[in-house]
Order: structure tokens, then sequence, then C-alpha cells
């Protein structure tokens, strides 16, 4: 009853649209994942990780691009969005349908790396924001034994990104001795985990895909203009 809640902007709310919801998928193209890695060593055990992941998702029938880190600029270093290497990052964002994001572990934390790429990409372009409803797989490899932490990182960050998270995800430990001379992963548990990792993105994206805008569409931001939405997530950090 519309008494039991006066507070209420009942121009902005809505009931949950089930045809919406549930409708059947339109979209038949491959779905589209990009993937991003956190480390520039030569030997890079985040890259091959990530190369594995993609070959994997390429098995499972998505398109697949690998963003290539290098010559990426840091944020608020007197550089603005026409960088080469940040359009080249901004315009994958937007073309895909779903991330995955590897990482190596430092310090406790994922890589400066890593955060670099993901601060790039801006959590709204007007009222547009272009990861949002997105899916997003997080990997990360160890030097020693098995740790959560960059990927636990990633996950908040995806959730702040409004991005759809799947529950599953990889940590390799002791990562320089799960692959051969060639950069390939070795058979083990930690290459069977990243198949269903990749396995999980790929079930998820073709879910949501057609279905994402409605999945994170807000009550609180149907109330708001698109010019007071723009104001209020670009907003000038004090």
């Amino acid at each position: 009853m519309t008494d039991d809640t006066p507070q209420m902007d009942e121009g902005s709310f809505a009931t949950i649209d089930r045809d919406r919801l549930l409708g059947p998928a339109t979209s038949d193209h491959r779905p589209r994942i990009l993937i991003l890695y956190g480390s520039l060593r030569e030997r890079s055990f985040s890259r091959l990780s990530a190369e594995e992941a993609g070959r994997i998702l390429t098995r499972l029938g998505a398109e697949v691009r690998l963003f290539h880190p290098s010559g990426l600029p840091l944020v608020d270093d007197g550089v603005d969005a026409d960088d080469p290497k940040v359009r080249e990052l901004r315009d994958l964002a937007a073309w895909c349908e779903g991330m995955v994001w590897s990482s190596p572990e430092r310090h406790g934390a994922m890589t400066g790396v890593m955060k670099t790429q993901i601060d790039w990409i801006p959590l709204s372009i007007g009222a547009v924001r272009p990861t949002q409803g997105k899916t997003l797989a997080v990997m990360q490899v160890s030097g020693g034994s098995q740790s959560f932490n960059a990927v636990n990182q990633m996950r908040i960050l995806g959730r702040w990104m409004r991005m759809i998270t799947i529950p599953n995800q990889s940590s390799v430990a002791k990562a320089y001795l799960e692959f051969d001379a060639s950069g390939r992963m070795k058979p083990s548990p930690y290459y069977d985990r990243i198949v269903d990792v990749m396995e999980e993105l790929v079930k998820f994206t073709l879910l949501t895909r057609d279905h994402a805008d409605y999945l994170v569409d807000r009550y609180s931001e149907r109330r708001e203009s698109a010019a007071q939405l723009s104001a209020r997530v670009n907003q000038r950090s004090i």
C-alpha cells in the first residue's frame, strides 16, 4: 500500500518487471571479454595466467581481447583521456560485456599496474557508466603460499564499479612452479580452477548481458536527471 511508504516517490518507484528480467536473450554474438593483467615483467605470471584464461574463453565461444598496459600513464599525471593508451583501454571497456582481472599479489595487495588500469576506467561518461552491469572474474598469482588479498581487493573495486562479479575466483600459489619454459601453464588443480572460473564467467555473461541495464537499474537514480547523476558520480575529490 502506498500509505505505508510516504517517503516514496511514486513516479520513480516500479515493481519488478518479470518479463523484462526473465525474458529471452536476444543477442546471438559471441560474449565479448576484455582481459587486464597487472605486471610488465618479461616473464609475467599474471600475463601468462591471463593468456591461459583467454585461450579457455575462446574455447568456450567468447571473443577475447587482451589489453597490454605497457605505456599506460599514471592517472592525474597531467595526461587526459585523449592519450592513445587511455583511449584504447576505455574503448575496450565500452566494447566488452565482461572482464577478467589478473594481478600479482605484491606487498599483500594488487599491483600499481593493475590499479592504474582500473583507475583509468571512469565510473561515468556523461550519464553512462561503462562498467555497470558487466560481468567480472578475478584472478591472482603469488610468489609464495596461496593468498587471496589481491582478489578480495579487486572484488571491492568490481562492486564499486557496479559489475557483476562472479562467485568463483582463481589464486595460483608459487606461480613460478606452474609454468613451463615456453610460458604455458602445466596441468594442475590451479589450471583446473581457471577453467572453472572462465566457464562460470561465460555462463554469467550469457545470462545477464541482455538484462544488465535492468539488473542494475536503481530507484534512487531514476529520481535523478542525467545531469544530476553525472555531477554526483564525477564530483571532484576534496
